[in-house]
């Protein structure tokens, strides 16, 4: 896949650069704020080839890419005239319009932790090893190596509100340094030291809390949000000669005294409010709560509402050393990754086995995305199976109150030292559950499985009977029985419809994608119209008018199929101009179609247009088009 040529075809279709507020990526979705969601192309971003999903959460606009997202990401920036931070995140966090609440606090808290991921991952990683390094006695822990490598473990979670206020300054459209300073300035040991004793603090006659700060999330995320408000407001009464001096000063010295004597201490309290009621819920309820969150994580990360759950997760390990809910979306993601192994187990279509064994190879390592959209929920009952799958698992590890004591790594086997630690057993056997048990529920709810394709015999690639030529049925026989004696001739092709040209590996169906059918190319149409690509006879039409078989006055036998499995729409939004036995030529309208209504049943209208009769030719060769119109050369068949 061209990754430079697949981030072009996303700008496009989101709506193109003017459209775009913001852009970030996490580990497998592009999340863009859009200025209006309604201009971008949501159906044909779906039937992308490279493009496994796309959704709309939070007021976010998301396409789903995979493993691949950063090199995808990189290209589309670098396609665009301008920064994707360049304009205010202000605005980028409403979308470009107005938002409920609970949506905009999903997008926010997702826009704050997603850039800071790498960071608590890589830590948390190195927290992870050092624990395994300490628990199998490879390491002293009172030696200079293992206060080292713990202190690059824990850096990044002691000054958490320092990495946060940079993220959330940024998020907010925002001065990420006056952030920044904002976190360093709680964090500095002076003010440390001077809390710790809990003896009486003030500041201007204002009592000072005595509040922790280090590796705290809540206070530095409600100060910034604060310091957003009074930095615009400072800098909108400040003349432009004094701003730089002004506006920070003054920001600075209004939030920082304002966290200190109000917000630190509410934010610690909503934090350690939200860690001990996940904690009393476990607690007391340990295996209904595993039960219900394991069953519904992987819902949560289709919606994007996981993200809510980050702050507590850090805060729990920050204040008590362990977390609940990690192991809960580890069994979630191995759910899902033993139903995606189930199907390969079950499925008799070898593309769709090879297809579901390497997303579930991948799910294992904790990229879901591919099994859970490219497998999963295509199959549905697959999906239904990750589910209850995730609640048996997630009952079983909650009953033994299993833990994580450190966040890293994704949520699957690169993830492991995560969980290293008492419970690290019933983990273990919890995650054998989710896969097994995900498996065994796909292999007997079973699905409905794609048949093998089969070469077809005639250019109709239909699952139903063609109209032959009306008129006469014998002309048109003996019309092909005289090409295929006579040595056929060099063929131009010219585009039968307006769209962008795809090669035929893009196709979503391997009769067309290896070339079983015939070789040429595939068009993604953007109008609903066929015109004649060649001059020649109508050889066939399917009753359902999704596909046209014609004969080339040179000999050239053509296929033209509008969309993948189009044939159970049976006939509804095809409007066929041209009878079987028909005389055409370049230009002549063939067929008339609902492209969006075809769309919105959840059809592709990715349209191969093949010559059939490849043995008598030796090669095709593109007119080098991407973009296409009608009547344009499409390819040339050399004979």
């Amino acid at each position: 896949m061209d990754k430079q040529q697949l981030s072009k075809d996303i700008l496009k279709l989101v709506g193109g650069e003017e459209n775009i507020d913001q852009v970030t990526h996490c580990m497998t979705r592009l999340r863009f704020n859009l200025n209006d969601n309604g201009k971008a192309d949501k159906a044909t971003l779906k039937n992308t080839p490279g493009v496994m999903g796309v959704m709309e959460n939070g007021g976010q606009f998301q396409v789903i890419i995979g493993n691949d997202v950063p090199v995808v990401y990189n290209a589309l920036v670098g396609n665009m005239s301008k920064s994707p931070d360049a304009k205010p995140a202000a605005a980028a966090a409403t979308g470009g319009k107005k938002k409920n609440p609970l949506s905009a606090v999903f997008d926010f808290i997702s826009g704050v932790f997603t850039p800071i991921l790498p960071a608590i991952t890589g830590a948390g990683m190195i927290k992870g090893i050092v624990a395994l390094l300490l628990t199998f006695g490879w390491i002293d822990a009172t030696s200079s190596t293992y206060i080292i490598l713990s202190a690059i473990g824990d850096g990044a979670f002691y000054f958490l509100p320092i990495i946060l206020g940079i993220s959330t300054a940024r998020k907010l459209g925002s001065n990420m340094y006056i952030g920044a300073a904002i976190g360093a300035s709680v964090m500095h040991p002076t003010i440390t030291a001077l809390l710790a004793p809990g003896e009486n603090v003030s500041f201007i006659g204002l009592p000072v809390v005595a509040a922790t700060y280090a590796s705290s999330v809540i206070p530095i995320l409600i100060a910034i949000w604060l310091a957003s408000y009074v930095e615009k407001a400072i800098d909108k009464v400040t003349h432009a000669s004094l701003k730089l001096i002004v506006v920070p000063t003054v920001t600075l010295l209004i939030i920082v005294p304002v966290m200190m004597i109000a917000v630190g201490p509410l934010g610690v309290i909503i934090g350690n409010g939200l860690t001990d009621g996940i904690n009393w819920l476990f607690n007391n309820a340990g295996l209904f709560a595993g039960l219900l969150v394991g069953g519904a994580f992987s819902l949560l990360i289709i919606t994007g509402m996981h993200y809510a759950l980050v702050p507590i997760m850090i805060g729990s390990i920050a204040t008590l050393g362990y977390d609940y809910l990690i192991p809960l979306m580890m069994v979630a993601n191995f759910a899902q990754a033993g139903s995606a192994l189930g199907v390969s187990l079950k499925s008799k279509n070898k593309q769709i086995k090879s297809l579901s064994a390497s997303t579930g190879v991948t799910a294992l390592m904790g990229i879901t995305e591919p099994a859970m959209y490219g497998v999963n929920m295509r199959f549905k009952k697959p999906f239904v199976a990750a589910l209850i799958g995730a609640a048996i698992s997630g009952a079983f590890i909650s009953f033994f109150q299993t833990k994580a004591y450190v966040i890293g790594g994704l949520a699957g086997l690169s993830g492991i030292p995560m969980i290293i630690g008492p419970t690290f057993v019933y983990a273990l056997i919890g995650i054998v559950i989710a896969v097994v048990a995900s498996a065994i529920l796909t292999y007997i709810l079973g699905f409905e499985d794609v048949p093998e394709a089969v070469p077809a015999a005639t250019a109709t690639a239909s699952a139903e009977p063609v109209t032959p030529v009306a008129a006469d049925v014998n002309s048109s026989a003996s019309a092909v029985s005289a090409v295929e004696e006579e040595k056929v001739q060099d063929q131009e092709v010219f585009s039968p419809m307006t769209g962008e040209v795809k090669p035929l590996s893009e196709v979503p169906d391997p009769a067309f994608s290896e070339e079983i059918m015939g070789k040429g190319f595939a068009i993604q149409p953007t109008e609903g119209r066929v015109v004649s690509p060649i001059n020649g006879t109508v050889f066939s039409l399917s009753k359902s008018g999704h596909a046209i078989g014609l004969v080339s006055d040179n000999g050239a036998e053509m296929l033209i199929h509008i969309g993948i499995d189009t044939v159970k729409l049976k006939g509804q939004f095809f409007s066929p101009k041209v009878q079987a036995g028909a005389k055409v030529a370049v230009g002549d309208v063939l067929m008339e179609f609902d492209r969006e209504e075809i769309e919105k049943a959840g059809y592709t209208t990715i349209t191969p247009v093949i010559v059939t009769n490849m043995h008598q030719y030796e090669s095709i060769v593109s007119a080098g088009r991407t973009a296409i119109k009608e009547q344009e050369l499409l390819y040339t068949a050399k004979a």
